[in-house]
């Protein structure tokens, strides 16, 4: 079975062919971030109308570099949500047009599944039953939470973000600072040029019944961590950036892998534990989850750093690892797409 998979969530325009056994054959992504940079953060409308201009180019880009025909494609894959409205319309029309044109199925995928199965796109093709029971840590730009994992489609939702999720942490801190937008990858470059100081921020760690009953068991909270920022930054307006830098990514970072620490010691059934999404390309989130799970003898599975972030290649790779059912007529997007019933934000 040969899958065309196709991401247009937010600001990457993503294709990719994948055929089964899972094997990506391609993976064609434009990204949006020099258009975006000058309003530090995704606007909206205009993240529609690039993925309209971009996605015949890496339509087409994808299905080459694949070495295969449209002809070939048994289907076609689309994020149908959560995401912003337009730019899940842009994919959405383009893969319901393609898959009538081809006459193939169109099946609608949720973008976060899409992350947590990005999980068996490393080369060696990893088997679910050696992996799974997985405890996931789900971390990107828009949405924070932490899964327990039994197998493709079988997900149990432990924790999640109340407000803010880590990545938009990270973008509203970089701003703070004065960094350029995508704030991740540029707060992480700043604190590697810093010593150990006495700037600390708090872990965001809410407790009691509210932040459980919003969050889960394990539930996140970074909108006071940003606040702390400003408001530290306001009081020493000389202080040394590198080091505030260093200070926030490590509570960031403190925070998520605490609450990993948390979930692991409720089942003692885990096969391995794992970070997905555009955060997991972070250094010291790898190596604080590494340090966390050796203690348990556990291994710590990373997905390769050009899948972490949103791709067409973790698209394809849903309906090839469980049954989804194919779209039969015209579906709108869904910014705020539950999975297995939980909203993530």
């Amino acid at each position: 079975m040969r899958i065309l998979g196709i991401e247009t969530s937010c600001d990457e325009t993503a294709a990719a062919v994948l055929e089964s056994p899972l094997r990506v054959r391609s993976s064609v992504v434009a990204s949006q971030i020099a258009d975006h940079q000058p309003f530090g953060g995704v606007v909206p409308e205009l993240a529609a109308r690039e993925h309209v201009k971009a996605l015949p180019t890496v339509l087409s880009t994808a299905v080459a570099e694949s070495g295969l025909g449209w002809e070939d494609l048994d289907g076609i894959a689309v994020t149908r949500g959560p995401g912003l409205a337009g730019c899940l319309l842009s994919g959405l029309t383009a893969a319901r047009a393609l898959a009538m044109r081809l006459d193939v199925p169109c099946y609608p995928v949720h973008h976060m599944e899409g992350h947590l199965l990005s999980l068996f796109l490393s080369g060696e093709s990893p088997e679910v039953e050696s992996l799974c029971p997985a405890l996931l840590l789900l971390v990107t730009g828009g949405h924070t939470a932490l899964v327990r994992m039994e197998g493709p489609g079988r997900y149990q939702v432990l924790g999640r973000s109340i407000d803010d999720a880590a990545g938009e942490a990270l973008d509203k801190g970089a701003r703070v600072l004065g960094l350029s937008y995508p704030g991740g990858p540029e707060i992480e470059k700043l604190a590697a040029t810093s010593v150990d100081g006495e700037v600390a921020f708090p872990l965001g760690l809410p407790s009691g019944e509210e932040a459980r009953k919003r969050g889960g068991d394990f539930p996140f909270s970074f909108s006071g961590l940003k606040t702390a920022l400003r408001y530290h930054v306001e009081r020493e307006p000389e202080g040394d950036r590198a080091e505030v830098a260093r200070a926030y990514q490590a509570a960031v970072m403190g925070t998520l892998a605490r609450r990993m620490e948390q979930a692991l010691e409720v089942y003692d059934d885990w096969k391995c534990a794992a970070c997905v999404g555009g955060v997991a390309k972070n250094g010291l989130l790898r190596s604080e989850l590494e340090r966390i799970a050796s203690r348990r003898h556990l291994s710590v599975r990373t997905v390769p750093l050009s899948y972490c972030t949103d791709n067409g290649a973790m698209i394809a790779a849903v309906p090839l690892l469980r049954a989804v059912e194919p779209l039969a007529a015209p579906v709108g997007a869904e910014p705020n797409l539950p999975l297995m019933g939980v909203r993530l934000r």
